[in-house]
């Protein structure tokens, strides 16, 4: 692909969300059924500088993982985990978000041209977990 000889900024800042209900089955392969992919990362790259995940309604402790798709190649790569805390949803709570930790504005997530972000919980929740990614292109 051609290069751009403009400085290699970011150029508009993005959300992107997904729904995740079914358990994510088998980390132990590079096809995991049960993931939702996040994002798709422009022609000149990505960068994701925070990812997120909110129950939609009460939740049992659930591990949450992340996955990339290299562009062409069609394996999953675990890269990331954390730990959603059980939460009874109500109307008098505020939902705890969980936050990716190894993903911030100071350690961002650098993707190529073409990858993809795949997300998944390993406990199943019919009404869904919302992650959240902000990412921009290059």
């Amino acid at each position: 692909m051609p290069k751009v000889h403009d400085a290699p900024f970011a150029q508009a800042a993005r959300i992107q969300t997904a729904v995740v209900t079914a358990a994510v089955a088998s980390l132990a392969t590079d096809t995991p059924t049960g993931t939702v992919a996040l994002l798709t990362a422009g022609p000149e790259g990505c960068i994701v500088t925070r990812v997120t995940a909110i129950p939609r309604a009460t939740v049992t402790a659930s591990s949450l993982v992340m996955f990339v798709k290299k562009s062409g190649d069609p394996a999953l790569r675990l890269i990331d985990s954390e730990l959603m805390a059980a939460h009874t949803v109500a109307a008098t709570t505020a939902i705890p978000e969980t936050v990716f930790g190894n993903i911030s504005d100071s350690t961002p997530l650098r993707l190529d041209a073409g990858d993809e972000l795949h997300v998944g919980s390993q406990v199943a929740l019919a009404s869904g977990i919302v992650f959240a990614a902000n990412w921009m292109d290059y």
